[in-house]
């Protein structure tokens, strides 16, 4: 498929790269380009040579959140509102979906300010790097008069706590990528020269790596977010019946064993 709003990258060495394209508008997210970021992770789902997914924003932001100059998605007498509904229905919640169900590792490189529900696309992946002149910015409320939205309301409480979240998302205070790093909200803040290549380096790495456990591992670890202890230890009990018969487990072992580097195969 081609693409106008994003570019789509697959590289040799298992990863691909997915930037959002619209520079000149801080990379904001119209119905296009929610169209085409849809068509591009279905395609990286399908792509047996790509095991690590980068996520990245075009010239100076990641991403500024929804394009508010663009048309809502609504029918003649039709509210506002009922378009907003119907956009974040048919459009916005189903990317978000499919962005976390992806069976893919997904890191996120913020080369700039994530607003909004920017903020959201980056907290989907599972490992976020971010610039160090990168700033996250909950607008939503003090702003707009909305609720966060596209997943914010449950990555913010989940990641930050309470007291964080409350005064992020009511305040819409700008929060510096290295506050992030020490808040716990993302993984790594990095000088803005080096973070693409820091999320290369960690997406070649994990391409290397035994795959088919990391998609195991991903889905673990949300589990836990509502499961008890005793349903968190059935699920790593069935996960370990599973991986214990692939061919990376028993690489694992004989190289543990040989005092050598494992050769994955994601089999």
């Amino acid at each position: 498929m081609t693409f106008q709003t994003v570019k789509l990258d697959r590289n040799a060495d298992g990863t691909a790269v997915l930037t959002l394209d619209r520079p000149a508008v801080l990379n904001s997210i119209n119905q296009q380009m929610i169209d085409e970021l849809r068509a591009a992770i279905s395609e990286v789902a399908r792509d047996d040579g790509a095991h690590v997914l980068i996520l990245t924003g075009a010239g100076r932001a990641f991403c500024a959140g929804a394009d508010l100059g663009a048309d809502v998605d609504r029918d003649p007498g039709m509210s506002i509102g009922e378009g907003v509904y119907r956009s974040m229905d048919r459009r916005f919640n189903p990317l978000m979906r499919e962005l976390t169900a992806l069976p893919k590792l997904v890191i996120a490189a913020v080369n700039g300010v994530a607003a909004g529900g920017g903020v959201a696309l980056a907290l989907a992946a599972d490992i976020v790097v971010a610039a160090r002149s990168a700033e996250f910015i909950q607008v939503f409320g003090p702003q707009l008069g909305l609720v966060p939205d596209l997943g914010c309301t449950y990555f913010l409480v989940r990641l930050l706590g309470r007291a964080r979240a409350r005064s992020l998302a009511l305040l819409g205070e700008r929060l510096t990528a290295q506050k992030a790093e020490e808040w716990g909200l993302i993984w790594k803040c990095v000088d803005d020269g080096v973070v693409m290549h820091e999320a290369q380096t960690v997406a070649r790495r994990l391409a290397a790596g035994p795959r088919q456990c990391f998609g195991y591992i991903k889905r673990a670890l949300d589990a836990a977010e509502l499961n008890t202890l005793s349903d968190q230890l059935d699920l790593e009990r069935d996960c370990q019946r599973i991986l214990g018969d692939t061919e990376d487990f028993v690489e694992g072992v004989v190289a543990f064993l040989g005092k050598r580097k494992p050769q994955f195969k994601g089999r």
